[in-house]
């Protein structure tokens, strides 16, 4: 069924972009959050069962790289790499805090 909908210009251009970030249609986007307002998605319940389809995975843990076909070592490696990134950001975060707690006022 189709809707038509009036909206500011300035919004459309909003629901545009926010779209588009997203890898979705304008249509996807609006049916997705007209879904969350009706209750029919929950982003929690959502997050909730990934996370537990994802402890029920076997995650290759112990096996080597050279173990795993060159895709998934590859990406392992990847993801590996994207981690420690992440984890050495947020150690220069935590960092620049405690230092700037101890310069006085």
């Amino acid at each position: 069924m189709a809707v038509s909908v009036r909206m500011d210009p300035l919004l459309e251009r909003e629901l545009d972009a926010a779209a588009k970030r997203l890898g979705k249609t304008k249509s996807q986007f609006i049916i997705d959050a007209v879904e969350r307002a009706l209750g029919r998605k929950d982003p929690a319940l959502l997050y909730q069962k990934v996370m537990e389809e994802a402890a029920r995975n076997d995650i290759a843990d112990g096996v080597p790289d050279e173990a795993l076909p060159p895709a998934k070592a590859a990406l392992r490696r990847s993801l590996r790499g994207e981690y420690e990134r992440q984890q050495d950001e947020y150690a220069a975060y935590l960092a620049q805090r405690a230092a700037a707690a101890r310069k006085p006022a």
